[in-house]
């Protein structure tokens, strides 16, 4: 039997593995959606210990720990690096047919060269040993691992507040690999909570140099930002929503209610959908005069657990998919720009797997003919980003759409070594369409099928975005 972790995992044909090994596996990484910290890549930082590179931040782990019975101060807390490696090692073999498994030893193998042990409590420390001498190595920091993985691009996701400082040393510094950021404003939309809402707004106010006291005053700020990361070689924008906003309003509405928010005072349901609905309106319009990408990552429930999002703050592993209704409110949305032929290019993420087939559909309403795959489904996000969901989502766009135009699949990760997420894409990619060339289901003719397989793994997303590669 091979051991678990070879040059053929899944890849359970002969064609399979021809067109894995002959079209995907060379082919560089344009990571177009990730929530890497620029910081790190400007100081091209050095990680002390696998657990700074490969733990912190990372939910993922942090859910499966705590489901296993781990405590939080092994997840979140001050435990010792160590300690916080040694209890996600114990709990690894618990994690078998979660993602993690597979994530877990293909990152072990690519860049630790670790391939003949399972990670356990009894090789813990010898791995956490052997992955901390390398890490010491030049070749090991931020950039070199970064070019160990064939990166040719980056997209960080960054708030408009943000001046961009680490993202201008990269370039000054000449780096090869483009680190470019993205524009995610969905603080402007947090009327949930009035008092953080407008200490952004005022922070807003300062790094603008802008008086923000009526909806305008809002949009001539972001405009500013907008333009400042134009200049700063942004040309995509991403917004987390539970869903569309699409409602009607007027602008002398949207004033009253931008007053109340200004004054703090609590708003009723409809003045939430109304005022969300013109800040992503008109937000996404910047976008399309830019000529801008806009990402839609639509259906996560978050902050789910009050007491431990008190206690230790969002993005800590406590969120879930929703599962509000989409077509109409979607539907609503890309129509409001299209009629205006204001569409940007546009991609569409859903966190729901019942609403693959309703997101796949959306697209052919409002593809025109001005770009191949104009608007685009989105890789399986978060939740989905496993084998299942990939194959349910990659089965979707085929049946519904054109599979051979998608820009293919993101890290969508805080950690930098979970670049292997591309790799176990493309074997979850080229084992479908092996299995199907088996079965005579496509055409036993590996150079037609293999030429798409390197357009979904980079050629079509180094050819949609308009960001330069080099």
């Amino acid at each position: 039997m091979k051991q678990f972790i070879n040059e053929d995992f899944a890849l359970q044909t002969k064609a399979a593995r021809k067109l894995y090994h002959d079209y995907a596996e060379q082919m560089p990484i344009y990571d177009y959606h990730c929530h890497l910290p620029a910081e790190l890549i400007a100081a091209d930082h050095r990680f002390e210990n696998i657990t700074q590179a490969w733990l912190y931040g990372d939910h993922y782990k942090w859910r499966a720990m705590r489901t296993d019975g781990v405590d939080e101060k092994y997840c979140t807390g001050n435990a010792s690096d160590w300690e916080k490696f040694e209890k996600w090692a114990q709990t690894v073999p618990a994690t078998l047919r979660n993602p993690l498994y597979h994530w877990t030893h293909l990152e072990l193998n690519n860049p630790f060269g670790i391939n003949d042990k399972l990670l356990n409590a009894d090789t813990a420390r010898e791995i956490y040993d052997h992955c901390n001498s390398l890490l010491q190595k030049p070749e090991f920091s931020v950039r070199g691992l970064l070019r160990k993985f064939n990166v040719k691009l980056v997209c960080t996701t960054d708030d408009p507040l943000d001046n961009l400082e680490h993202h201008k040393k990269i370039a000054a510094d000449g780096f090869e690999i483009k680190v470019y950021p993205a524009f995610r404003p969905d603080k402007a939309l947090g009327v949930e909570n009035l008092v953080k809402l407008n200490e952004w707004l005022d922070k807003l106010s300062d790094v603008a140099g802008a008086n923000i006291k009526s909806f305008s005053d809002l949009l001539e700020a972001i405009k500013k930002r907008h333009d400042y990361f134009h200049e700063n070689g942004c040309r995509l924008s991403d917004y987390g929503l539970e869903y569309a906003y699409a409602e009607n309003y007027t602008l002398d509405e949207i004033e009253k209610i931008f007053e109340k928010i200004r004054t703090k005072q609590n708003l009723n349901s409809h003045e939430s959908m109304k005022y969300k609905s013109a800040v992503l309106h008109e937000f996404c319009l910047m976008d399309a005069e830019a000529g801008w990408v806009m990402q839609l990552h639509i259906g996560a429930l978050r902050n789910n657990n009050t007491r431990l999002f008190k206690t230790i703050g969002p993005d800590t592993g406590f969120d879930s998919i929703g599962d509000w209704p989409q077509a109409q409110a979607l539907s609503r949305f890309l129509d409001s720009f299209d009629k205006k032929n204001k569409l940007p290019k546009t991609i569409l993420y859903n966190l729901n797997p019942a609403d693959n087939e309703l997101f796949a559909t959306m697209l052919g309403n409002f593809q025109d003919g001005s770009v191949p795959g104009k608007i685009q489904y989105g890789s399986g996000w978060w939740f989905l980003d496993q084998k299942d969901g990939m194959q349910k989502q990659i089965t979707a766009l085929s049946n519904l759409g054109l599979l051979s135009r998608f820009v293919g699949m993101v890290t969508d990760s805080r950690s930098f070594l979970s670049f292997p997420r591309h790799e176990y894409f493309r074997r979850v990619l080229c084992n479908l369409l092996g299995n199907d060339i088996e079965q005579g289901l496509l055409p036993n003719d590996l150079e037609l099928v293999g030429s798409m397989v390197r357009d979904i793994s980079f050629n079509n997303a180094a050819n949609y975005f308009p960001m330069a590669i080099g």
